[in-house]
C-alpha cells in the first residue's frame, strides 16, 4: 500500500473531486492534510489536521507525521495554484518525487515564466517586473498601451487591471505600490481570441492535449459584472486553426522543465492566427474545466489526473466524442442571491442538452469571481449546437441580488 499525502488546506467541492479520484485507485492510502475537520474527508481517506496547510513548514511537519505512522511517502500532491511552490519545496526536503521547486517557481512566477519562454524563442507577451512607481511608468513607455498590470503570482485574473493611459496607470500603481518583495507585473495587452491548452505530460512527453475556448476572455468578464462567462470544448481540435498551438504548447512544457503533470495553459490567438502564450500552471485547471474535458471525451479526467500523478500512466487512446460547454451564472449588483429567474424557460429550450447544473443558491453572498454563483453544462456532438445552447442560457437565465 503506497501512501499519498494530499494537501488541501480547505476542502472545497472542486478539490474533493480530485481527492475522491485519488482514493478510487487501488493500492493507495490517501491521507488528506487539511485545516478542516474530519467530517469533510471522503470515505476511504485518512484525515490529518494541520494548522497551516499553505506553508512549507506545515506541509513538511504533517508529511513527517504521516510517514512515521504509515511508513514511506509515495507522493505529496495538491491541486491549488497557490501551494504549488510549497509542495515542491516539501518534496525536495523529504526526497519525494514530483514537480521540482525550480519548475514550480517558473510556473508560479509569471515574470520568470515569460522570461524563460522568450529566451527560448517562444511567443509570449512583452513584460516587465515592477519594483517601483517609476519602473511602471518606464515600462509603459517601452511596451506601450494598453497594458495589463497584475501580481507576478496571480491566478484567475485576481487583482488584474487593464490600463490605457498614463493617468490610469498612475492610479493603479498608486493603489498597488510596487516595491522590492511586493512587485507587480506589467504586460503587453494581447488582442485576440483566448483559449486554454491543457496537457497530461508524463516523463516529459505530452500524451494528451485539450483545447477550450473562452467566450469572452476572463479579463473582460472581470471588468463587466453583467457578462455571464462561457467556455466551450470544441468537438474537434485537430484542425488547421489549432495547428500553431499544437506545435508551441508541448515546447512550453519542455522549456519549463515539466516532467510529469496535468498542466493548464492559457493562450491567445492573434487575428493573424499566431499563438501567444499567456501563462501556464503545472496543475489541473479549475472552473469546471476538468468536468468539461470528461464530458467531451466520455472519460473521468479527475481519475485520469490521479493515474498520471500517482501511477505515471494514462489509458489510451482518448477519443474526443462530443462538444461540451459551460455557462457560468451571475448578474450585476451586490449582496446575496435574491432570485434566479427564467430557469423554466431555459429548461424548455435547451434542457435536453444539459448534463450537469448547479443553480445560484438563494441567500448566499455573491461570488465576486467570474465563475459566478452557479453553472450549467451542456453536451452534444455538434459544436455549433453547444454554442447556441450556451447563448440561450446566458440570454435567458437572470440572477438578481439584494
Amino acid at each position: 500500500m503506497r501512501t499519498v499525502v494530499f494537501v488541501a488546506p480547505f476542502l472545497m467541492e472542486a478539490t474533493l473531486k480530485f481527492v475522491r479520484a485519488a482514493a478510487s485507485l487501488p493500492g493507495f492510502r490517501i491521507v488528506v492534510v487539511t485545516q478542516d475537520g474530519p467530517e469533510k474527508v471522503p470515505q476511504g481517506c485518512h484525515h490529518w489536521r494541520v494548522g497551516d496547510g499553505t506553508s512549507v513548514e506545515g506541509i513538511v511537519e504533517a508529511a513527517r507525521g504521516v510517514a512515521k505512522q504509515w511508513g514511506g511517502i509515495h507522493r505529496i500532491v495538491g491541486i491549488l495554484e497557490n501551494i504549488q511552490e510549497q509542495l515542491a519545496a516539501a518534496r525536495e526536503i523529504l526526497g519525494v518525487p514530483g514537480t521540482t521547486r525550480i519548475v514550480a517557481e517558473r510556473c508560479r512566477d509569471k515574470s520568470l515564466m515569460k522570461t524563460v519562454l522568450r529566451e527560448a524563442g517562444l511567443p509570449c507577451a512583452k513584460h516587465r517586473l515592477l519594483r517601483s512607481h517609476d519602473e511602471g511608468m518606464a515600462a509603459a513607455k517601452e511596451i506601450g498601451f494598453p497594458l495589463v498590470i497584475k501580481p507576478p503570482d496571480g491566478a484567475g485574473c485576481r487583482s488584474t487591471y487593464q490600463v490605457s493611459s498614463f493617468e490610469e496607470l498612475n492610479h493603479v500603481l498608486t493603489e498597488l505600490r510596487p516595491s522590492p518583495g511586493h512587485e507587480a507585473l506589467a504586460e503587453e495587452f494581447i488582442t485576440g481570441d483566448e483559449f486554454s491548452f491543457d496537457t497530461i505530460t508524463i516523463h516529459g512527453k505530452v500524451l494528451f492535449k485539450n483545447i477550450l475556448r473562452y467566450l469572452p476572455g476572463p479579463l473582460d468578464v472581470t471588468r463587466n459584472e453583467w457578462i455571464q462567462w462561457c467556455v466551450v470544448a470544441p468537438r474537434t481540435i485537430d484542425t488547421p486553426e489549432f495547428a500553431p498551438i499544437h506545435a508551441v504548447g508541448p515546447k512550453v512544457n519542455e522549456v519549463l522543465g515539466i516532467h510529469t503533470a496535468f498542466t493548464h495553459m492559457e493562450w491567445f490567438r492573434r487575428p493573424d492566427g499566431s499563438p501567444v502564450v499567456s501563462e501556464i500552471g503545472a496543475r489541473p485547471p479549475g472552473a469546471q474545466f476538468t468536468t468539461l474535458m470528461s464530458y467531451a471525451h466520455g472519460r473521468n479526467f479527475y481519475r485520469a489526473w490521479a493515474q498520471a500523478i500517482l501511477e505515471e500512466r494514462i489509458e489510451i487512446p482518448i477519443e474526443r466524442t462530443h462538444a461540451a460547454g459551460c455557462a457560468y451564472l451571475r448578474g450585476p449588483g451586490q449582496g446575496r442571491v435574491a432570485r434566479v429567474l427564467n430557469v423554466d424557460k431555459a429548461q424548455e429550450r435547451v434542457g435536453h442538452l444539459v448534463v450537469e447544473a448547479k443553480l445560484p443558491q438563494v441567500g448566499k453572498p455573491k461570488n465576486a469571481h467570474y465563475e459566478g454563483d452557479g453553472y450549467v453544462i451542456v453536451r452534444h456532438p455538434d459544436t455549433q449546437v453547444v454554442e447556441q445552447a450556451l447563448k440561450i442560457i446566458v440570454e435567458t437565465i437572470r440572477t438578481e441580488y439584494a
